[in-house]
């Protein structure tokens, strides 16, 4: 379940026809004892389901788009007691071309589930997250200030084939700082959807859109705001070993705003467990 919702890193282009295909192939060719059923494993968006009692979930998400950057972010969720009190992290780690290579800002999120649980039709985990300053943002890989994230996913199971996931969220940071350490405050926002098609319980078509608005300081007490548009189209496929369950995913974001947003590809990967005895 991804704790967080992430937004395409800038880095370079790769036609994801051969790994769509690998994918397809993989799932004809292996055993059906081996699959699973997917249910929390969105790719930019965020899913209402919080962990169950005694199960980790460890989430690592690879983006590359058309100007030689690129992104790796690993988020671990952990339930806190149940289903109704979720802890998790995610720690960044970016990569600009003339920036280098380095750390982003790290976060620590609280999700509670508010309605429905995993077999409900109608599902809602709000999501509160501190942003640590832990990015240089002299490189761009930080906001250079303690911020703060709120995020509504709702999840709603429109029919056995067919599962929609909302987003509504927005990240205030008092302090933000820019390359020469001009000061304001800003404001972020962003409203996704996706939709689901169980093709197969464990091989599943993924469509998502998400809109991000964006403020950055250009001077002191200054900022500017830039918006973009994102569809990211991708298959995920389950497989059960045991009681871990892997999950890898594949998807090639295609930025639709004019001048800001670059084309990408996206990696998934989930390995999910019970931490302790049932």
């Amino acid at each position: 379940m991804n704790s967080e919702p992430l937004t395409v890193n800038e880095g370079g282009r790769v036609r994801p026809v051969h790994c769509s295909l690998f994918t397809v192939l993989v799932f004809l060719l292996t055993p059906s004892s081996l699959f699973g059923q997917i249910q929390d494993n969105s790719f930019l968006l965020e899913e209402a389901y919080n962990q169950e009692a005694g199960v980790v979930q460890h989430i690592s998400a690879f983006q590359r788009s058309s100007n030689g950057g690129w992104g790796y972010s690993f988020t671990q969720e952990w339930p806190l007691g149940g289903i109704l009190h979720q802890l998790s992290y995610t720690v960044p780690l970016e990569h600009a071309d003339g920036l280098g290579t380095g750390l982003g800002d790290l976060a620590i999120n609280y999700r509670y589930q508010l309605a429905g649980s995993p077999e409900a039709r109608t599902v809602m985990a709000p999501r509160l997250t501190i942003l640590l300053p832990t990015g240089r943002e002299e490189r761009d890989r930080g906001s250079g200030g303690l911020g703060i994230q709120g995020n509504l996913p709702v999840t709603l199971l429109l029919s056995d084939r067919l599962v929609t996931h909302w987003n509504l969220g927005a990240t205030v940071t008092p302090s933000a700082k820019n390359a020469v350490a001009n000061e304001a405050t800003t404001l972020d926002l962003n409203l996704g959807a996706s939709a689901i098609w169980l093709v197969r319980p464990a091989l599943n078509a993924v469509i998502e859109a998400l809109w991000l608005s964006e403020e950055s300081v250009v001077g002191m007490g200054q900022s500017q705001r830039e918006e973009t548009i994102l569809l990211n189209p991708g298959l995920r496929v389950a497989f059960d070993i045991g009681r871990l369950q892997i999950v890898p995913g594949f998807a090639y974001t295609i930025g639709l705003s004019p001048g800001s947003a670059e084309d990408g590809v996206f990696f998934y990967l989930s390995f999910e467990h019970p931490f302790k005895r049932q």
